[in-house]
C-alpha cells in the first residue's frame, strides 16, 4: 500500500475508531467494561477507538450489543469494510496494464439493474463508440506509462455494452453540455461519438438528460463523476484514484445530489437539440 492511500485509510480507521468511542461513551460504558463483556483483552477497545486496530464484523456487533446501538450496526459494518476497499490509486489498479481494470468491473455491471450516472467530464463508458474509447485509453496508457495492452482492454469495454441491450438493465444518465463540446480523438470521432449518442437515446431502457449551460447553478453546481448501482454502492473517479463508497447515508447523498442535478436537465427533443447543436460546432 502507498503511503498516501495508507494515509487515507488510516484517517478513515481513526475515525470510525472515533465514532465507536461515541457510542461506548453514550452507553456509559467505560472501555474496560465493554471490553469485559465481549469477551476482550481489555487493551482491544483503547487499540480499536485510536485506529491501531482494525475492527472485525464481529468485533462491531459485540460493540453495537452492549452499547445498545443495534440500529448503527449496517452502517457501522459498510463503513468498515469500505475502509480498505475505498481508495485505490490508478497505479495500483493499473499496474498490469488497462485490460485487468476494465475487467475487474464487470460482476459489478452484470448484478446491477438500475445505474444512475452523471459527468461532467467524459461520455460514460456504455455510450462510447470504439474510435472513442480507443482515443481515451490510448492517453490514459501515455499519460500513466502503463504496459500496452491497448487493444484488449478496448474490446473489454466495448464487449461491456451488451448489457445496454439484454437484460434488466436501466440507464438513468445525466451529462453536463460542456461533455459535448470536449474534443475526445479529434472532430471527426467526436461527430461519430455524438450521434451514436443520440442513436442510444432512444433506447427504452435509456434515460439520458444534459443540463444546459445556461441552467443556474446557483444551488448546486458541477460535481465529480459518479455512478450509483442499484442501493449498493457509489463508484467516482478521482484523478489519482477510484474512490468505491458503500455507506448507506454516503449513497444516500449522492442519490439526492443525482435528483437535484436531473431536475436542472433538460430531456427528449431539447436534449436533442443541444446534441446536434454540438455535431454542428464540429464542422
Amino acid at each position: 500500500m502507498t503511503s498516501s492511500s495508507s494515509s487515507s485509510v488510516q484517517q478513515a480507521r481513526e475515525a470510525l475508531g472515533k465514532r465507536l468511542r461515541e457510542i461506548r461513551m453514550d452507553s456509559g460504558l467505560t472501555a474496560r467494561a465493554l471490553a469485559c463483556r465481549g469477551g476482550w483483552h481489555e487493551s482491544k477497545c483503547s487499540r480499536i477507538e485510536n485506529g491501531r486496530t482494525a475492527a472485525s464484523d464481529d468485533d462491531l456487533r459485540v460493540w453495537a450489543l452492549h452499547c445498545d446501538a443495534e440500529e448503527q450496526l449496517a452502517d457501522l459494518i459498510a463503513t468498515a469494510r469500505n475502509i480498505n476497499g475505498a481508495y485505490v490509486e490508478w497505479r495500483r489498479m493499473e499496474r498490469s496494464g488497462l485490460r485487468r481494470a476494465q475487467e475487474s468491473v464487470l460482476p459489478l455491471w452484470e448484478r446491477t439493474r438500475n445505474f444512475r450516472a452523471y459527468s461532467s467530464w467524459l461520455i460514460p463508458g456504455p455510450f462510447q463508440t470504439r474510435a472513442y474509447i480507443e482515443a481515451l485509453l490510448t492517453a490514459i496508457r501515455d499519460r500513466r506509462a502503463l504496459p500496452d495492452d491497448l487493444e484488449a482492454a478496448v474490446q473489454v469495454r466495448v464487449d461491456k455494452q451488451r448489457i445496454l441491450y439484454s437484460g434488466p438493465h436501466r440507464f438513468a444518465v445525466l451529462l453536463e453540455e460542456s461533455v459535448l463540446r470536449h474534443r475526445i480523438g479529434g472532430a471527426d470521432t467526436m461527430a461519430g461519438q455524438l450521434g451514436h449518442l443520440l442513436s442510444v437515446a432512444t433506447l427504452p431502457n435509456v434515460s439520458l438528460g444534459v443540463i444546459p449551460l445556461t441552467a443556474d447553478r446557483t444551488v448546486l453546481w458541477p460535481v465529480e463523476d459518479f455512478w450509483i448501482f442499484d442501493e449498493a454502492q457509489v463508484n467516482v473517479e478521482l484523478v489519482s484514484a477510484f474512490l468505491t463508497i458503500t455507506q448507506p447515508h454516503e449513497i444516500g447523498m449522492y442519490a439526492r445530489t443525482f435528483a437535484e442535478l436531473a431536475d436542472l436537465a433538460v430531456y427528449g427533443a431539447p436534449a436533442r437539440v443541444l446534441i446536434t447543436s454540438a455535431i454542428d460546432s464540429l464542422r
